[in-house]
């Protein structure tokens, strides 16, 4: 571990019988610390630390408090980063690897329409859901399935009911996992979403 000083006015927090940044000064700290090697957090690894304030299960921070903690971090070491990070947060995502999903996607070539993080989704039946990354005109669902949902019996279980839902009610789920290749996961992407009308031109 590599220590680092820190000069901004930080909003402390009790836990556990010591005094703690907040989360999201917590994050713009993160952008000036050096790992042993003496490399730094990178761009792909702060949006995913900032989705994770945000987050979909248990937030740490709101945005308001993201803002309010660059404020006071706006002449510190490392904020360069954590603006270039930030317009790239979205509240709702439940994973690293569905925070890298969702920003590979909207960095694909072929120009894809942003897509809701864990966005729930009213059923026929009145029951509601959720996908992973939800493109809700043209419902199109693009599910990350990592090895939790292999390992995990009662929420493999769950997935397939959420699945099958899914489909009766005329969504087009497309799942990938960890050894998709993006170029395999964008095809297959950009073919559901056209299939449904969409077009590059009606981004």
């Amino acid at each position: 571990m590599v220590g680092h000083r820190i000069t901004a006015k930080r909003e402390l927090r009790l836990h556990l019988g010591f005094l703690v940044s907040g989360p999201a000064d917590a994050w713009c700290e993160l952008s000036s610390a050096r790992a042993p090697d003496g490399t730094r957090p990178t761009l792909d690894e702060l949006i995913a630390a900032g989705d994770r304030l945000l987050a979909w299960s248990d937030p740490l921070a709101t945005s308001e408090e993201v803002q309010r903690a660059m404020a006071r971090f706006a002449k510190s070491r490392g904020i360069r980063s954590i603006m270039a990070a930030e317009p790239h947060l979205r509240p709702g995502s439940a994973s690293p690897r569905e925070t890298q999903l969702r920003v590979a996607v909207l960095a694909a070539p072929a120009g894809f329409p942003e897509p809701e993080c864990n966005g729930e989704i009213v059923l026929g039946s009145g029951s509601r859901t959720h996908g992973d990354l939800v493109f809700r005109e043209y419902r199109v669902v693009l599910e990350y399935e990592g090895d939790q949902h292999r390992t995990d019996v009662r929420r493999w279980r769950r997935d397939i009911d959420r699945l099958n839902d899914l489909a009766k009610a005329g969504w087009l789920v497309i799942r990938i996992h960890a050894e998709t290749p993006e170029a395999v996961w964008a095809d297959w992407l950009e073919s559901a979403l056209r299939s449904r009308g969409w077009s590059p031109q009606a981004r």
